[in-house]
């Protein structure tokens, strides 16, 4: 059984389940293939490299070595791992990164409790256990953890648990305690969410169960696009994610935040109340457990 922030093998992370494969376990998504190199700038990420392909059971291959014509490249370097495509070499890799971008931004930009986010959540003060049940890159995770939740993360896709440890680690061996801090309050769980959610003992069960499933983008910068593309060909889309919401709704003790597009239908019947931001909103489904 699953027992809610109290699975981790080390602080912040714990691999319930064998994947055995570059890519999700997605029904109807197959993955594109993944290969590992280390940086070339850097001789001793060669070690590394080697143990992340090992341990994601992916091809280890030199940077300029013949693969596949149609791959995602993780690179091991000296700081952190790295996931791009080398059919477009002008755009970024993606990383997970706790510290800077964007993603550091929000530690400050969210403390007030009047945004979409902490409002649908149901942050009035009082800290809440929160399931990201779509991990991803994290932001949504670190979001909520910045606003106080205790967070438990659960991604499925061998390669993006293998980055979110990278930056998780990354992030709690920095030099800024506010950051420790809020690191320190988010759990990954490497998994199925709905298997994850069917061995959780009830005792354990989150307050909140939040899903965010992967949609097209639409007015969106090149880099958004970019990144939805790489991670859209490496896990595919989300083609269960009604059912995990109806799966969800029976689990969390108080709801079920779905984030969407501001124009996408619900996913699963008409919510109970809905919070809107610029780009999304967030549908809320209330469980009203006795």
């Amino acid at each position: 059984m699953i027992r809610l922030g109290d699975v981790v093998t080390d602080q912040h992370t714990q691999s319930c389940f064998d994947m055995g494969a570059s890519g999700a376990d997605r029904s109807g998504a197959p993955s594109i293939p993944v290969v590992v190199v280390a940086d070339e700038h850097d001789p001793a990420s060669a070690e590394r490299a080697k143990r992340l392909a090992a341990e994601l059971s992916v091809p280890l291959r030199e940077l300029d070595e013949d693969g596949p014509a149609s791959r995602l490249v993780l690179t091991a370097t000296a700081e952190r791992l790295e996931l791009y495509d080398p059919a477009q070499r002008r755009c970024k890799p993606i990383v997970v990164d706790f510290q800077g971008g964007a993603t550091g931004y929000r530690r400050t930009s969210l403390r007030s409790g009047k945004q979409p986010l902490a409002r649908a959540v149901g942050f009035r003060g009082q800290r809440r256990s929160v399931l990201d049940a779509t991990g991803g890159l994290g932001r949504d995770a670190f979001s909520l953890a910045c606003l106080g939740g205790i967070v438990t993360i659960v991604e499925r896709s061998p390669v993006l648990a293998a980055m979110l440890r990278d930056g998780l680690a990354r992030a709690a061996a920095c030099g800024d305690a506010g950051l420790r801090e809020v690191v320190s309050r988010m759990t990954l769980i490497e998994g199925d969410a709905c298997d994850v959610l069917n061995r959780m003992e009830e005792r354990y069960a989150p307050d909140v169960v939040y899903v965010d499933p992967m949609y097209p983008p639409t007015h969106k910068s090149a880099l958004v696009k970019n990144e939805l593309r790489m991670l859209r060909s490496l896990v595919g889309t989300d083609p269960d994610a009604a059912s995990l919401v109806e799966l969800a709704r029976r689990v969390a003790l108080d709801r079920v935040v779905v984030k969407r597009h501001r124009h996408a239908p619900p996913l699963a019947g008409d919510p109970d109340t809905t919070y809107l931001g610029r780009r999304v909103r967030y549908d809320v489904h209330f469980c009203n457990r006795q």
